[in-house]
């Protein structure tokens, strides 16, 4: 069986549960971090992450620095990362695809359209 993680990296506890609920329903397997520095100390120890879900706006290292880090590293580089953000206004989902994102997902989450975009990175049994 392949082991297929996806990380949310959120600062608020809130979120994480809610966006866990749902995935793990839907068969996904995750971890969390309650922060960018947290999340890539995560990655760093967990070689079966295949995707990443990232808050953009956080304290202390935010999800733009968190993206340019993990795009500078040749372990990490290959991670697709989606932003997940409350940032909906014009010309923030093309911020985060410039930064290096994959996809964007606005809060509140749209679930179907988050799926999709699992579906694109994550292969499920």
């Amino acid at each position: 069986m392949v082991e297929n993680k996806i990380l949310i990296i959120d600062d608020d506890p809130r979120n994480i549960f809610a966006l866990s609920a749902v995935l793990k329903a839907k068969g996904y397997q995750c971890l969390s971090a309650i922060g960018a520095e947290e999340g890539l100390e995560i990655l760093a120890n967990d070689r079966d992450i295949v995707v990443v879900l990232m808050d953009m706006m956080m304290p202390g290292m935010d999800g733009y620095e968190a993206i340019s880090k993990m795009k500078s590293s040749t372990r990490f580089k290959d991670i697709p990362v989606i932003a997940v953000t409350a940032q909906a206004m014009l010309g923030d989902r093309e911020r985060c695809l410039s930064a290096g994102a994959v996809g964007y997902v606005a809060k509140p989450i749209n679930v179907e359209e988050l799926l999709k975009l699992l579906a694109l990175y994550v292969l499920t049994e």
